[in-house]
């Protein structure tokens, strides 16, 4: 936790130089906020018997966080967002991406809530789920349109433009949809997605925060309100962000960088979600083409995500955080040097 609050107050003291310091208030208001509420929050949770339950093909070494209380996002995100909006950020680009935020995490509440109602790793099917998301994204992308007609011709890297036309909004679908399941894939171990997710958060918001103090404003109290929760996160965890907070993570990240006209650098800050989700992709696709005639194939990682590939490598859990933590902040080092 001490790395990744080191690498956010260094991306702040950047902007406090060049900006004028205007993130400071909504992440600080923001971590401060969700801390405090995970002090009464994670109790209640546990109170109300929401441990988490451990699938049985994950790695041995985490079948003793079984029990451990899961959707804390139902306080994260709500809480983070308030403050965001509390201070200034509740208008137009701000408020419609904060909504989705919270749609998204409505969702993987139902997700999470279903697991425990069936005490199995089973939530709610996934195309109940995708169809969920997908009416969400639809509602915002629906929304985008009529605020900003002229979305579908994209900002680039050092400058320049992209007119996309019709072509923008299966796009902008499969960043809503794809981001909030990267972060999805990314939330295995204690701090990792809500790290990652703080470090991404705090640089898209120093890069808007010159021409859209608002969504930044907006990102900068979401990555307080994920530095907040590791707080409780941080290994051993004593509570988990569920599906609740880790499709808000993914959702807000994609939904702001939609509303800022700066979808390119998406898959930049979200460089450690975009690889687990690849190595996802690639451990299926292996398998299946190196099916033999009894129909078992062999796997390229030892298993998938790429963080448990680390894990039954040998890696400790904190050594695999503190990697991608790094990356993480490699790729918002990019992403500032590709800014126009």
């Amino acid at each position: 936790m001490l790395a990744v609050d080191a690498a956010v107050v260094a991306l702040l003291m950047v902007e406090q130089i060049l900006q004028g310091g205007t993130l400071w208030l909504p992440l600080a208001g923001a971590l401060a906020a969700v801390a405090l509420a995970g002090v009464w929050c994670v109790p209640v949770l546990r109170f109300w018997k929401t441990g988490q339950i451990i699938r049985e093909e994950g790695p041995q070494s985490h079948k003793v966080k079984g029990g451990t209380p899961t959707m804390g996002g139902l306080y994260v995100v709500p809480v983070a967002i308030a403050v965001g909006w509390a201070l200034g950020a509740w208008q137009g680009d701000a408020l419609a991406a904060g909504l989705l935020t919270l749609a998204f995490g409505a969702v993987g509440w139902l997700d999470d809530w279903q697991v425990l109602r069936r005490k199995s790793n089973k939530g709610i099917s996934p195309r109940l789920k995708l169809g969920l998301l997908a009416i969400a994204t639809a509602a915002f992308c629906l929304w985008l349109g009529w605020a900003h007609p002229e979305v579908t011709t994209v900002s680039l890297p050092w400058g320049g433009q992209w007119a996309l036309g019709w072509a923008f909004w299966p796009l902008a679908a499969f960043a809503l949809l794809g981001s909030s399941n990267a972060t999805n894939l990314t939330d295995g171990l204690d701090g990792l997605a809500g790290g990652t997710g703080a470090i991404a958060l705090t640089g898209l918001a120093v890069l808007l925060a010159p021409a859209q103090p608002e969504l930044a404003a907006l990102a900068a109290a979401l990555a307080g309100g994920y530095l907040g929760f590791l707080v409780a996160n941080r290994h051993p965890a004593r509570v988990f962000m569920g599906d609740t907070g880790s499709l808000a993570l993914g959702g807000g990240l994609a939904a702001i960088a939609l509303a800022a006209d700066q979808l390119w650098v998406l898959p930049v800050l979200g460089l450690v979600f975009v690889g687990e989700t690849l190595s996802v992709i690639w451990q299926v696709t292996y398998y299946k083409l190196t099916k033999d005639e009894n129909g078992v194939g062999q796997r390229w990682f030892r298993m998938a995500p790429f963080h448990h590939h680390l894990e039954l490598g040998g890696w400790s859990e904190t050594q695999v955080v503190a990697a991608f933590y790094a990356m993480g902040l490699v790729a918002v080092a990019v992403a500032l040097l590709w800014a126009p």
